[in-house]
């Protein structure tokens, strides 16, 4: 798996920049690199600043490959390698999936890039909900609250409502999207895919706290 990881991420860093070195001719030397609420562009680079993506992605393939060197003995990625190294290609694929879009944005204009990435993100999120009740306790990837970190139950408990509430909180995202509402909504919603989770892990415990049934 480490090595399909490294594979695939590769070339997903190759195609971007690919992509990005393609159109570069015809960008504008000074290309917006930041959007307000209302998504329009406040802030601009020199174009040369499109492949920050590229370092970006290698920065994430590397530490993705590092991080696991590093766990606790207790916390490894070891007992879900597959889903660690498919957590790796999602999140350089989205990186890649925002040079590209940055870059044609740069390119052709009349990009709308706040639901663009929004969407984006919200793709992630329904990917990474996907894979969330396959992931074992770690430091790294996942829901790390305290109390999720403590105890074994309240980790998977706590990563069976984060597939639920992120993959049905993406598909309400892109609809939000879809419709024209304003991204402060489908914003909103993806926060509180995440939030609820994250306040269960603490409910969980506490609940098990009270009843004695907490173990490590």
């Amino acid at each position: 798996m480490k090595k399909r990881f490294l594979m695939l991420s590769v070339l997903l860093t190759l195609a971007a920049f690919g992509f990005c070195a393609w159109l570069y001719p015809g960008m504008p030397t000074s290309i917006p690199t930041h959007w307000n609420a209302a998504g329009m562009a406040d802030g601009f680079s020199p174009r040369m600043a499109i492949f920050i993506y590229s370092a970006g992605m290698l920065a994430t393939i590397a530490a993705w490959v590092t991080l696991p060197f590093l766990s606790p003995s207790r916390f490894t990625t070891d007992a879900f390698a597959p889903t660690w190294w498919q957590g790796g290609v999602m999140l350089v694929a989205f990186i890649g999936y925002l040079q590209c879009l940055h870059a044609w944005s740069a390119y052709s204009g009349g990009v709308d890039m706040g639901r663009a990435m929004l969407a984006g993100l919200a793709l992630l999120f329904a990917f990474t909900g996907n894979v969330m009740g396959k992931v074992r306790r770690n430091f790294w990837f996942g829901v790390r609250t305290p109390w999720a970190l403590a105890n074994a139950r309240v980790w998977y408990a706590t990563h069976r409502m984060a597939a639920r509430s992120m993959v049905a909180g993406a598909a309400l995202a892109l609809l939000l999207l879809l419709l024209r509402a304003p991204t402060g909504w489908a914003i909103g919603v993806l926060v509180a895919s995440v939030l609820l989770p994250a306040a269960w892990s603490l409910l969980y415990y506490k609940r098990l706290e009270r009843r004695g049934a907490l173990e490590s």
